[in-house]
């Protein structure tokens, strides 16, 4: 072992930090910004190879991020502080008589105040056969070195723990390539955070994304596999075979040292602390993981970090500070799926009443739990969105009377925004960030002594720097301060890019940026949100019109961009093959007709005027892709954010009352912008006569036929909030209509916000509708020539996102719905109506079980 600094002779004390995870790094920056070096030598010694990094993003690791990514802290941090710092070194006891820290290789170290921050080992359940080759656990980078170097050699992974972590590390194989499964002891997936009801929801979702999840399910042992590297026996006689097994069961306290020093530990473990972190030997603290307050271990970072602000707080001589347990609630992106848990999320409170929302058709579920005089939260849980999360762990926290009408904060409004509680309305003392418990009034202050940005405000008070979870909410509250004192807002997208979506468009077309990491690099920083994230993935396409399932991509994309289908509320996917202008020979709809008989699936004509199959498994979508390519149809791309349909009437090839070919001209918009991705979906419609049939003055781009030619109509609206598009030119020629439609959706493109719809952007640009006819028909801004160019390129290099999947044989691999097994999703169930197939209710399944029976 190598000291990195000599001795040090002074009269300060010698303060011993043993771990040196994300808590014992945090506890070093509170005593170093509480003043503690002007009293303590301190001595940190991690048994790690890299400083402290961060372990709630862990699993970016997979997605390109490195270890300098992740990394929380540098050597030149703690030389430049003082501080003597130990990798790669092991502490293996603790002499408590003589207060010497003893090293691995022999050598000690005295201290005169010891800090524990050991945190926690993976528990492995003992399973006969846990130790075979190819097992792993998911705690460390070297951990996911490990993970990684065999994924590369293999082509299924399971992990054995349906809960937070077990759900993390299973998105972590998924990303990897490899066909994943999840095996839960528990008769749900997170059953500490989720009820019955919720757990159900997350395990349909889930499974919707080929993930194949086994709950109440037991494993007897794991022995040598047929098809694969191992066979996983299960209590009842069933079985799985997989390549690689990733344990994730929960975490245990390492309290080695604490039990060999003889400090009191807790009845299963864990080193007993009091409110100031105080072990059962005054001079030695405990924090983190390892720490048992109250009977508890704290298994998240928030408390961690508080524990070390309180110890670090208490060796400064601040009488207040104490750690007095710590709320668990949870705001979590797993698999894709937005998971929430707040309070008493299982109603177990004496009174405790509860309101239910639950939408299928969305997968959707939320429950609010309030105290027996309906006046306060308590708990909720919250599966496929989290918008509702920040509000209600505000009523939650701060103890807010709840409105009269309580389930409103769960309920969709019926103009499609959910009820929210104003900024104004919290508190001084609200909990924004619960990680380094900063609050409303921390925030206020920094933003008075000068913080005027979000980032600012993160380096004065390091809110939403730990999970991240309270990011949305402290811009919403910096956002609201500066307002206030009459300081223009920023409109950077996210915490992680400081420039507009707008900006970042012209960053990645100007600079030839063609991946999110690149981007990142260059201009960002952190590792992305689900709110740059997908807004990257969309300006990628937009501008370079690349396969959307590369490495570089796939990441960045929704479910149902992922997976080329939309997915259903029974976990199956529909199929829409694109029938440009609504126009389709005889022989194509035998052969959708003959799939739809085949697969045995629901078939329904959209109000776009095409043909809309639903029931299709996720195995299932490539044979019928395949078909449907084979017999001269492409993607419709109706799982995308881009040009969805165009519609049209017969116009003047057989309507009496028709003054153009409408059907002709929709079709050659269809073909022209099809592979148009854009910030929100697209709809068109062409008529043929001013009757109207297609009804296109509700589309974002409507066409209708005139004696003199056509006329466009622009930015209506079919979402939630209804608007009729606005006449932008009349007695169009072909080729001016074009033009004009090709450099307004350019300009949409370049220029709108993430998910902004045509309408809301128009109505958004300073000048709204007389701006735009500027900037297309006068050329005022010199654009045009430069938009027709780029709507160019997007034609030119269109593909069927089908044909390349079928073609690619690593693509394909992400459409494997079981693993090992053939057979089909018995959570699937069909029953008939009016001559088809739709999903069964849950009342409708049990029946069919119990007829079976």
């Amino acid at each position: 072992m190598t000291s990195l600094l000599g001795s040090n002779q002074t009269s300060r004390s010698q303060l011993v930090v043993v771990g040196n995870g994300m808590v014992g790094h945090h506890f070093i920056e509170q005593l170093i910004e509480l003043g503690g070096l002007d009293e303590y030598d301190i001595t940190v010694f991690g048994e790690e190879v890299n400083l402290a990094y961060d372990r709630v993003h862990l699993s970016d690791y997979f997605n390109g991020a490195t270890a300098e990514d992740l990394a929380m802290t540098t050597s030149d941090y703690y030389l430049n502080h003082g501080v003597t710092f130990y990798t790669n070194t092991r502490v293996i006891a603790v002499d408590r008589e003589q207060k010497l820290v003893l090293i691995e290789d022999g050598e000690a170290v005295s201290y005169d105040k010891l800090v524990l921050a050991t945190g926690s080992y993976p528990f492995v359940p003992p399973i006969p056969g846990h130790q075979r080759e190819n097992t792993f656990v998911y705690r460390t980078l070297d951990d996911l070195d490990a993970i990684k170097a065999c994924a590369d050699k293999v082509k299924t992974g399971t992990v054995v723990g349906g809960g937070l972590l077990g759900l993390e590390a299973a998105n972590a194989l998924k990303n990897l390539g490899l066909e994943t499964s999840v095996v839960e002891f528990a008769p749900r997936l997170m059953p500490v955070q989720l009820d019955e009801t919720g757990g159900a929801v997350l395990k349909e979702m889930i499974e919707g994304l080929g993930v194949s999840v086994l709950t109440s399910t037991a494993t007897n042992d794991i022995v040598d596999g047929e098809q694969a590297y191992h066979r996983m026996n299960f209590a009842g006689g069933d079985f799985l075979e997989t390549d690689l097994i990733l344990f994730s069961a929960g975490i245990r306290p390492r309290d080695e040292l604490a039990r060999q020093s003889e400090l009191e530990i807790g009845e299963r473990g864990g080193i007993v602390i009091n409110n100031q972190c105080i072990t059962s030997d005054a001079d030695i603290y405990a924090i983190g993981e390892c720490a048992l307050w109250e009977g508890r271990i704290y298994g998240l970072v928030a408390p961690g970090y508080t524990m070390a602000k309180t110890a670090a707080g208490h060796l400064m001589r601040n009488i207040g500070a104490a750690f007095t347990g710590a709320d668990m609630s949870t705001k979590l992106k797993l698999l894709g799926c937005d998971v929430g848990s707040i309070g008493d999320a299982h109603a177990t409170s004496q009174g405790a009443r509860s309101f239910i929302y639950q939408d299928q058709v969305n997968q959707e579920y939320r429950k609010l739990v309030v105290s027996e005089d309906g006046k306060k939260v308590i708990g909720a849980v919250l599966v496929g969105d989290n918008s509702y999360y920040d509000t209600l762990l505000q009523y939650y926290l701060n103890g807010i009377d709840l409105p009269e009408q309580a389930q409103s904060l769960i309920l969709p409004a019926s103009n499609g925004e959910s009820v929210g509680l104003g900024v104004d309305a919290l508190p001084a003392a609200a909990s924004i960030c619960s990680c380094h418990n900063v609050t409303k009034q921390d925030i206020s202050d920094a933003v008075a002594s000068g913080a005027m940005s979000v980032a600012d405000v993160k380096g004065a008070t390091k809110a939403a720097t730990g999970c991240g979870g309270c990011a949305a909410l402290l811009k919403k509250v910096v956002d609201n301060e500066l307002t206030a004192l009459g300081v223009e807002v920023s409109t950077d997208i996210c915490e992680h890019f400081p420039f507009t979506r707008q900006d970042l468009y012209n960053l990645v077309k100007v600079e030839g940026i063609k991946s999110f990491k690149a981007l990142l690099g260059k201009h960002g920083k952190g590792h992305g949100c689900e709110i740059c994230k997908p807004a990257v993935g969309s300006i990628l396409a937009s501008v370079w019109n690349d396969y959307v399932l590369t490495n570089d991509h796939i990441s960045l994309q929704d479910t149902n961009d992922r997976f080329l289908a939309n997915m259903q509320k029974d976990g199956t996917y529909s199929i829409v093959p694109r029938i440009p202008g609504g126009e389709i020979t005889p022989e194509k709809l035998i052969v959708i007709g003959e799939v739809a008989k085949d697969y045995k699936l629901y078939t329904k004509i959209t109000g776009g005027q095409r043909i809309d199959l639903f029931g299709a498994t996720l195995a299932q979508l490539p044979e019928i892709w395949k078909r449907l390519i084979d017999a001269g149809f492409e993607t419709g791309q109706a799982y995308g954010k881009s040009v969805r349909t165009v519609k049209s009437c017969v116009g003047s090839t057989w309507c009496r009352y028709g003054v153009n070919d409408s059907v002709g001209m929709a079709i050659k918009i269809e073909n022209r912008y099809k592979g148009l991705r854009s910030p929100h979906k697209l709809k068109f419609a062409v008529s043929g006569c001013t009757r109207e049939c297609a009804e296109a003055q509700s589309k974002d781009i409507g066409v209708i036929a005139t004696e003199g030619g056509w006329n466009l109509y622009v930015c209506g609206n079919g979402g939630m909030k209804p608007r009729h598009a606005d006449l932008f030119a009349t007695d169009l020629d072909d080729e001016t209509l074009i033009r004009y439609i090709d450099r307004v959706l350019m300009f949409y493109v370049k220029t709108a916000d993430r998910l902004q719809r045509t309408s809301v952007w128009m109505d958004g640009l300073e000048g709204g509708l007389d701006y735009l006819k500027d900037v297309v028909i006068n050329d005022s801004l010199g654009l045009g020539d430069e938009l027709e160019q780029q709507m160019s390129h997007v034609v030119d290099t269109f593909q069927c996102e089908w044909k390349t999947t079928v073609n690619d044989e690593k693509a394909l691999k992400t459409f494997r719905q079981f693993v090992n097994y053939d057979g089909t999703d018995e959570n699937v169930v069909f029953v008939q109506e009016r001559d088809q197939i739709r999903p069964a209710t849950e009342d409708e399944k049990y029946e069919l079980i119990a007829k079976a029976v």
